[in-house]
C-alpha cells in the first residue's frame, strides 16, 4: 500500500491554499528576463534562512514562515506561488517581525506546504554553500539557472544540487517491528533502521542490505510505502516495510548502539510517552509517522 500523499511535507491538498500549489517553474530558470519581470512585481516573496534555518513568525506552537520581498544579491528561484515568484535567500540575522527556528523543530509544526519549501530552500541553499569549486578542476564555480546548476567559467563543467537517497524500513515480523538506537541520538529515543543506498543497487536490495549489516536480521519480501525530503543535508528517505525472515539479533556496534524488537503496545506506549526506557523518533520524522500509521493498521 502505498502510503506517499500523506506523509509529511508537500501532500497535494487543495484546502492549503496556492502554497500547496507551488510549480517548481523549472521553465523558467534560465530565463533572466522572465525571472526579472517576476521579481519586480509586487507579488514576489522570499522565504529566509539564518544558518540553515527559517525564519519564522507567528506564536511558536504554531509557527508560519515569514515571507518578505526579495532581497538584493543571490536568491534561489523555488518556482511559482500562487502566479506569483517565490525564492529562497540566505539572511545574516532574521529581521524585524522574525525570529530563527531550527528546521527539525519546525517542520512539524509549519503547514506542510510551508515545511516542503523550507527544506527546498534549505538543501539548495546548503548545497551552494558546500560546493563552490568545480569538482573536475578545482576552480571556484558560480550560481547559474536561478540558483539550480552552478557552472565553471574556466572548464565549463556544470554541477547539479545533489540529492543522496536513503533506504529506512519498517521491519516486522508478528507483532512486532524491529528498531534500532544511535549512541548520537536523545536519551531512550529509537528508530526505525536506515542507510545510504550504494551505487548499482536498488531500493530493496538496498534494505535487505542495510537491515542484514546493522542486526544480521534477513529480510524477505520489500515493499515500498512513502518518501519525505530530509534536508539534513540532502537526503530522501525511501520508505518501506520488510518481513523479517529470522529474529535473532547480532548487532554491529559501529552502527548502532542497540538493537531490540518491540511488540505493537510497546510501541504504543513509547509513542504516548509511556514506556520508561525507549521513546519515539523526533517529530516529523518519516519514521514517527510510519510507526503510527503502523499501529493504525494502514499500512495494509
Amino acid at each position: 500500500m502505498k502510503i506517499a500523499e500523506t506523509v509529511t511535507l508537500g501532500g497535494l491538498d487543495p484546502a492549503l491554499g496556492p502554497f500547496a500549489a507551488r510549480d517548481r517553474a523549472a521553465h523558467l530558470r534560465g530565463d533572466a528576463e522572465a525571472l526579472a519581470a517576476l521579481r519586480a512585481r509586487p507579488g514576489a516573496r522570499a522565504l529566509l534562512l539564518e544558518g540553515g534555518d527559517p525564519v519564522v513568525l507567528g506564536p511558536p506552537e504554531a509557527p508560519r514562515l515569514l515571507l518578505v520581498e526579495p532581497p538584493g544579491g543571490e536568491a534561489a528561484f523555488l518556482g511559482l506561488q500562487g502566479g506569483e515568484g517565490l525564492w529562497a535567500a540566505a539572511a545574516e540575522a532574521a529581521p524585524p517581525g522574525g525570529r530563527r527556528m531550527g528546521l527539525r523543530e519546525a517542520m512539524p509544526l509549519l503547514p506542510p506546504h510551508e515545511a516542503e519549501a523550507a527544506a527546498t530552500a534549505r538543501a539548495l541553499l546548503g548545497w551552494h554553500a558546500s560546493h563552490g569549486f568545480c569538482a573536475a578542476c578545482g576552480a571556484a564555480s558560480v550560481a547559474e539557472m536561478a540558483g539550480w546548476q552552478r557552472l565553471c567559467p574556466l572548464c565549463g563543467a556544470h554541477h547539479f544540487p545533489r540529492t543522496d537517497p536513503v533506504v529506512i524500513m519498517l521491519v516486522t515480523r508478528g507483532n512486532s517491528v524491529l528498531l534500532g538506537r544511535n549512541a548520537a541520538w536523545p536519551p531512550r529515543m529509537v528508530s526505525l533502521l536506515a542507510g545510504f543506498m550504494e551505487p548499482g543497487e536498488t531500493v530493496e536490495a538496498a534494505v535487505r542490505r542495510e537491515v542484514r549489516e546493522e542486526t544480521g536480521v534477513r529480510v524477505g519480501p520489500v515493499s515500498y510505502l512513502a518518501s519525505q525530503p530530509w534536508p539534513f543535508p540532502s537526503s530522501l528517505m525511501i520508505a518501506c516495510r520488510g518481513q523479517a525472515l529470522s529474529e535473532a539479533i547480532t548487532l554491529d556496534p559501529a552502527e548502532l548502539e542497540s538493537a531490540l524488537w518491540a511488540s505493537r503496545e510497546r510501541v504504543a506506549r513509547a509513542v504516548a510517552g509511556r514506556d520508561p526506557e525507549i521513546a519515539a523518533p523526533r517529530p516529523g520524522a518519516i519514521a514517527g509517522f510510519l510507526l503510527r500509521q503502523w499501529l493504525a493498521d494502514r499500512l495494509g
